[in-house]
């Protein structure tokens, strides 16, 4: 069936972009937006299917990323294609959306054929490993080996007693007996001390045996189970390796690589569920029928994920990790817009100096103003200062901020004021507190929240909620004023974990309340609404408490 859907709405007055999307950072084109409100009416009233997106029930709910792609067809007409990443409704495959690069989920395909296999071994280990004999053995093994070594404890004590005992006699008897006397006597002792010895050992040999005979049992349950587990995982191995192949992807040249090849371009693997993103899938078709890609956009539709951030409609990037190889495939020989993070945004931009003396310096460092050096910015707050001071010697950076985060910055001009004051940082002793202004209305004036972050290894920079793996991150917070359906806010980090605050704002489990600005977990706009607002922390050499405070234009 042609995917290919020509817009329901009038169109005429909205110009085609001239460059296709730079996928991984970029303004949602007006023919998606107007794509993806089709594409969502559609879910709203569709009778296709049944998936529960979380919109009415939140209770088992799977929220979806869709994908829209404005396409030209050979006919010179503008139309749009869509799809979703993964599955719904158990099925890769449905009649409004595009199909998938490769369909694991074909009931005639190998995967599935394999899949039942794996899933049959896999069934196997279980009902060895929940062997009611086996379980009892390895239960006895266990309790035996407990019981041997009490046992064994007491028969050295033993032995050691009946040793002290002799040596006693000897002392007792070595006077009052003749010399013929005390060497029967003596040899007696002897034979008493070879008989303990050989008792001793007769008894250790008596458990080795046991123990061997035990281990021997559960080995002939344990050799197969480990048969089983190996055999499980070159099946396994050898699935996989055959899945990437088959996912194979074009580029509007006609070239074609799978994913073990892009991937091994840069020494990696294929990560898990590449090429089940929206993007691949609509490019894939496009280049398939004809159809020329004028623009993308990726939304999400649904419950929040529990881990990541994801808002319902609202316009994400590409993901990097599983997206950026292939895309970088597709994407030769297309017009492309600028690659963002290849654009130094610092370049017209001073670095007003708060604090100035031969031990440190504090700046007002702008939004948008890199901390550090960047792979592909070198320009920073590190450079100026260090082109500025010299003389100064040392890491000079002691904390950092986002690049996008403007506020107060403290650097230091040598090796010791760096170490005191970064021993401040971690040590919690220095006051923060910032100015952010929320996209939404808060139901409380104050409070803390306490979730724990990691960094989203398919996607970095962007950080997840992860009770098992997440570092603890603590923040409260407090609010200033509510306006025009927004909130300012104080944020007093606790902690200092990467986009904390971002995070805790956005997050469902947090404020649900994304700050304004904020590209990665809410929407773009003219810049974050997150400012370093107050510093209070020791001088390096004279200890003295010093407060810094800069004031932010929003």
């Amino acid at each position: 069936m042609d995917k290919f859907k020509q817009f329901s709405s009038n169109i005429d007055s909205i110009s085609l972009p001239e460059k296709f999307t730079f996928p991984f950072f970029y303004e949602t084109h007006p023919l998606c937006e107007v794509a993806a409100l089709e594409v969502q009416d559609y879910l709203l009233n569709q009778s296709d299917f049944e998936h529960n997106f979380g919109l009415n029930d939140i209770e088992d709910a799977i929220g979806k990323m869709f994908g829209v792609l404005v396409v030209e067809n050979s006919f010179g007409e503008i139309g749009y294609l869509a799809a979703f990443s993964g599955k719904i409704a158990n099925s890769n495959t449905h009649n409004f959306f595009v199909p998938p690069v490769f369909d694991m989920l074909d009931e005639n395909g190998f995967f599935i054929k394999e899949q039942l296999i794996l899933n049959d071994i896999n069934e196997e280990v279980k009902s060895l490993e929940n062997n009611p004999e086996y379980k009892d053995l390895k239960s006895e093994y266990e309790a035996y080996l407990i019981s041997s070594e009490l046992e064994i404890i007491n028969k050295k004590v033993e032995v050691k007693r009946l040793k002290n005992e002799r040596k006693q006699l000897r002392k007792e008897n070595i006077i009052s007996l003749s010399q013929d006397e005390y060497q029967i006597f003596e040899a007696d002792l002897i034979r008493q001390s070879l008989r303990d010895k050989h008792e001793f050992n007769v008894f250790l040999k008596s458990i080795d045996d046991k123990i061997a005979n035990y281990k021997c049992q559960i080995a002939s349950f344990e050799i197969k189970i480990n048969e089983l587990k190996e055999l499980r995982k070159n099946k396994s191995n050898a699935l996989q390796n055959r899945l990437f192949e088959s996912y194979s992807f074009l580029n509007i040249l006609g070239e074609q690589k799978n994913l073990l090849d892009i991937f091994s371009e840069n020494g990696e693997q294929p990560p898990a569920a590449a090429g089940e993103c929206c993007a691949p899938k609509l490019l894939q078709y496009a280049f398939l029928n004809d159809l020329k890609p004028l623009a993308m956009a990726e939304f999400w539709w649904g419950t929040s994920p529990k881990s990541e951030i994801k808002k319902h409609q609202n316009f994400y990037p590409a993901c990097w990790g599983k997206c950026k190889p292939i895309l970088g495939h597709m994407l030769i020989g297309m017009q492309v817009d600028d690659n963002p993070f290849l654009v130094n945004s610092a370049l017209d931009k001073d670095l007003e100096i708060v604090y100035d003396d031969e031990f440190m310096v504090v700046i007002n460092k702008p939004a948008d103003f890199l901390s550090v050096p960047g792979i592909n910015v070198k320009d920073s707050v590190y450079e100026r200062i260090k082109m500025k001071y010299i003389d100064a010697t040392g890491p000079l950076i002691v904390h950092r901020l986002d690049m996008p985060t403007s506020g107060l910055l403290v650097l230091a001009k040598s090796k010791e004021s760096h170490k005191i004051l970064q021993s401040q940082f971690i040590k919690r002793t220095v006051t923060k507190k910032y100015i952010a202004l929320l996209d939404g209305v808060l139901s409380e004036n104050f409070g803390e929240i306490n979730l724990p972050i990691r960094v989203d290894l398919d996607d970095r920079p962007r950080q997840l909620v992860c009770e098992k793996y997440g570092k603890n991150a603590r923040t409260k917070y407090e609010v200033i004023e509510i306006k025009d359906n927004k909130t300012k806010v104080y944020f007093y980090p606790i902690t200092g974990r990467t986009h904390q605050l971002r995070v805790h704002s956005s997050h469902h489990l947090g404020l649900n309340t994304p700050i304004v600005g904020d590209d990665l977990y809410g929407k773009s706009d003219r810049r974050l609404h997150l400012h370093a607002a107050y510093l209070e922390l020791n001088h390096p050499v004279t200890n003295q408490r010093m407060v810094f405070e800069a004031s932010c234009d929003f």
